[in-house]
């Protein structure tokens, strides 16, 4: 297992926005399946090219990724920075990854690429060999194909002297 900080930038400044935990492919097939949805596959990120490492040189950022692509992740984010929230508002939410082409709008893809000097193209091209999970993505990754939301729900809290104990 893997974990991983997320934050808005690579700068000095940066807001820490959210942790994403990588699991493997064994470790993925051994979980429930309630939970399995959580979870989403890397091979599409990293295969596509829009998962990159800022300052890694490409040689090196495809050998790590190879290693990504057979992998699944779970990230909650708890700062909605794309909103603009100035302040992590409202509930952490679980965040699927890009599983497809047309899922990243294309002003915000050039946006990242002029700013960061990549390209999605040239990446796609070269990682192009690497393989994702050994079985295929799971068909209950990635919200098991349908959307996902979280929900607030105000629940009875019993005050500690009225839950009876039991001792063994």
């Amino acid at each position: 297992m893997r974990q991983c900080l997320i934050y808005d930038s690579p700068d000095a400044d940066a807001r820490l926005i959210g942790v994403e935990y990588l699991i493997s492919e064994k470790l993925f097939l051994a979980l429930p399946d309630s939970e399995k949805p959580l979870w989403h596959s890397h091979e599409y990120e990293v295969k596509s090219g829009v998962l990159f490492l800022p300052g890694v040189p490409g040689p090196v950022q495809r050998q790590a990724l190879d290693k990504v692509c057979k992998t699944y992740g779970k990230t909650f984010h708890f700062w909605q920075v794309d909103r603009g929230d100035e302040l992590p508002f409202g509930l952490p939410q679980i965040m699927m990854a890009l599983t497809r082409d047309g899922q990243l709008h294309s002003n915000l893809a050039q946006e990242v690429q002029k700013k960061f000097g990549v390209s999605y193209e040239k990446e796609r091209e070269n990682r192009a060999y690497m393989t994702g999970p050994e079985h295929g993505i799971h068909p209950l990754a990635n919200g098991a194909g349908k959307g996902l939301k979280t929900k607030l729900r105000e629940v009875v809290c019993s005050p500690e002297d009225s839950v009876p104990r039991v001792f063994v």
